[in-house]
């Protein structure tokens, strides 16, 4: 995995009644990857498998990834069955979940009002090693090698920005003949206040057929 500087956000324990940011500046480990293609800000990407801590949460896109974000920072935080510490990764991924019979993974619902919140987790653990979850909230997922379509950008991510990168990157992706696998995934790697042009916004399409 990638290790780089930067400021993330941790959030308060679980129970709170609204989730508290703070600034954590440290060395964290993001997902590895190679890149097939590229064109700017725009790139095609080689994942290889990782285990991700994830919760599916309700609501609007802004409200359900605080919520996600709490519950699984509770998670790695130490509310496990061993009180185990998980170091913190970046980015968070929210994606849209979709209920699709018999596919995998499932990704958003048809109503837009259902999220899954993800942390990939530090790659020096396996599902056999990681610690179990207390909260039946916190699913631990094996996620296998994936290609994916992704631009890079700066500043706020509104949906309004959210929206413009996706349509440059289906743009990108017909270009090139490549079909959707599923809903798009948003990545964040910064706290709230960072500065705009300091962030790095993602979205990221899993790309239909076998990776590379």
């Amino acid at each position: 995995m990638h290790k780089r500087s930067i400021f993330f956000a941790v959030a308060g324990l679980a129970g709170v009644g609204s989730i508290t940011w703070s600034a954590m500046a440290s060395n964290v480990e993001t997902p590895s990857y190679t890149v097939s293609s590229k064109s700017g800000n725009l790139e095609i990407r080689e994942y290889g498998p990782t285990i991700v801590a994830e919760a599916t949460v309700e609501g609007d896109r802004d409200k359900s990834i605080q919520r996600g974000f709490r519950i699984i920072a509770d998670y790695i935080f130490g509310n496990n069955q061993s009180s185990t510490k998980v170091a913190m990764t970046a980015p968070v991924i929210q994606q849209p979940k979709e209920k699709i019979a018999m596919t995998a993974p499932v990704i958003q619902q048809a109503s837009g009002k259902s999220w899954n919140v993800r942390f990939v987790m530090p790659s020096k653990y396996t599902m056999e090693t990681l610690p179990r979850p207390v909260n039946p909230k916190v699913a631990l997922i094996e996620v296998p090698a994936m290609r994916f379509a992704a631009i890079r950008f700066s500043g706020f991510a509104g949906q309004g920005s959210l929206d413009k990168h996706e349509a440059q990157l289906r743009a990108f992706m017909a270009e090139r003949g490549l079909t959707a696998a599923n809903a798009p995934q948003y990545a964040f790697y910064n706290a709230p206040w960072t500065l705009p042009f300091m962030r790095r916004n993602e979205v990221m399409i899993e790309v239909a057929g076998e990776p590379k």
